[in-house]
């Protein structure tokens, strides 16, 4: 169901950029096709940023900065960040094993690219601290 509904958001959408060509300010929303499924979930933009803020990370690291995803939700997105192509995943031969997540050359331009929509999104004011990021000062 939901599924459908995006689909049918972005054929509205697309009809609505579609009749809007004669105007100057009109933008085309195809290139987004495919990655605004990945980047419009709950987590996917939380997770990029918390790999920005540190460089990278490691799964368990995730958990700890990310209060209330649940592991079965970190695997998934991260494997479809990955298929994105905006994170890296790599696999250390140690023992124990060891896995790191870092940004990819697309992943440090999709977080540059959020920065302006976090400035536009704090104006609003009444927005309320709640991430966990262990970087900021409490």
């Amino acid at each position: 169901m939901l599924l459908q509904i995006s689909k049918y958001l972005i054929y509205k959408v697309r009809s609505i950029v579609v009749t809007l060509k004669n105007q100057s300010n009109a933008i085309c929303l195809c290139p987004l096709d495919g990655v605004i499924e990945t980047i419009g979930k709950k987590w996917s933009l939380l997770i990029v940023n918390e790999i920005g803020n540190h460089g990278s990370l490691r799964y368990n690291d995730f958990l700890e900065e990310l209060k209330g995803i649940s592991p079965s939700t970190l695997a998934s997105m991260l494997k479809e960040l990955q298929k994105e192509d905006i994170i890296s995943r790599e696999a250390f031969n140690e023992i124990p094993p060891r896995v790191e997540y870092t940004l990819t050359k697309r992943g440090r331009e999709l977080r540059m690219a959020i920065i302006p929509l976090l400035t536009w999104a704090t104006k609003k004011g009444n927005f309320k601290m709640h991430c966990s990021c262990s970087l900021l000062k409490k």
